[in-house]
């Protein structure tokens, strides 16, 4: 069944019917104590408050939070915000529905990504890095999760591929570095780059919803990809130990400051860079993603960016 129309689209006053994912739901009472269900609804262009006034109870038990449905619904205005009415709604089989209609995808095609990720990977010269980074490639479960994860869930490149987009960028930037900075380790510098996400692959569940595993909730990707390293450094047998306690300090330090996850502060130069290079291109992608999200009203700025806590400037159109 393909989507009649995407959310971005919609205006009040439409009739709309197609087919959405159930971001959130939860049932709610009005002032009169009439129940009613609270939805958000979403596909891959942005999300939209939905509400089931009339036989909440019943409609209830029908779907849940993470199904794909198709509703019937009028578009409204409320407090000058767009909100669907829904006067029918049933559930849908994954079969019935392209996936890529509802979860938003990096715009690079994965495999052209991974294709130069590759490229990259070759050209780390130290013998026992290549072998490292070979024996994560080589793990056909570790790509076909590392080319579909999300790099966050909240903040930046929250998409599928998005840990793959985020990673190449990283890597990127730090081939340049390498050649801009002196007494940098090239090699490490790299490998450490294509690594320190490693434990995003099982820090979160994107088959559906982008959200935690109980693993990446209790443990998060510092702790797994540090032991994702360990395993495989072990694996390989003889490995540099001052190498593999390098690896390992990027992968601790790269969020920086301890107050935002990092359980080390970074003390090395090639872990320096690292972790601003690895902020930089988080704070681009999410400043892109908040601006280019932003109403298409008259005003130049965004709305306030809480994380960020300042308005962005959108600039003036025309």
């Amino acid at each position: 069944m393909a989507k009649s129309i995407y959310v971005k689209d919609i205006k009040a006053g439409d009739k709309v019917s197609t087919a959405f994912l159930v971001a959130e739901k939860n049932m709610a009472y009005s002032q009169k104590g009439a129940p009613y269900l609270n939805l958000k609804l979403k596909d891959r262009t942005g999300e939209v408050d939905a509400k089931v006034w009339d036989n909440a109870p019943q409609w209830d038990p029908v779907f849940g939070k993470g199904d794909i449905v198709h509703c019937q619904a009028r578009a409204v205005s409320y407090k000058n915000a767009l909100q669907l009415s829904i006067l029918e709604i049933r559930p849908l089989k994954a079969g019935d529905v392209d996936p890529a209609d509802f979860f938003p995808c990096a715009r690079r095609d994965p495999e052209a990504m991974f294709a130069e990720l590759e490229g990259l990977v070759a050209s780390v010269a130290a013998p026992h890095l290549k072998a490292l980074l070979a024996a994560f490639f080589a793990d056909a479960e570790v790509v076909k999760a590392f080319k579909r994860a999300p790099a966050a869930k909240g903040f930046h490149h929250v998409y599928i591929g998005g840990l793959l987009e985020h990673t190449l960028s990283v890597v990127r930037l730090l081939d340049v570095a390498s050649r801009h900075y002196e007494g940098v380790d090239r090699d490490l510098l790299l490998a450490g780059g294509i690594l320190h996400d490693i434990g995003k692959i099982r820090e979160y569940r994107y088959e559906g919803l982008i959200d935690y595993s109980d693993e990446g909730r209790l443990i998060g990707h510092i702790v797994i990809g540090v032991e994702m390293l360990d395993e495989k450094i072990a694996a390989l047998g003889a490995f540099p130990p001052e190498t593999a306690m390098a690896l390992r300090h990027i992968l601790l330090s790269h969020h920086g400051e301890m107050e935002f996850g990092s359980p080390k502060r970074p003390k090395t130069l090639e872990a320096m860079i690292v972790h601003q290079l690895d902020d930089l291109d988080a704070k681009v992608n999410a400043i892109q993603g908040f601006v280019a999200d932003a109403p298409d009203d008259a005003s130049a700025w965004t709305p306030f960016h809480r994380l960020f806590g300042r308005f962005l400037y959108k600039g003036k159109s025309g």
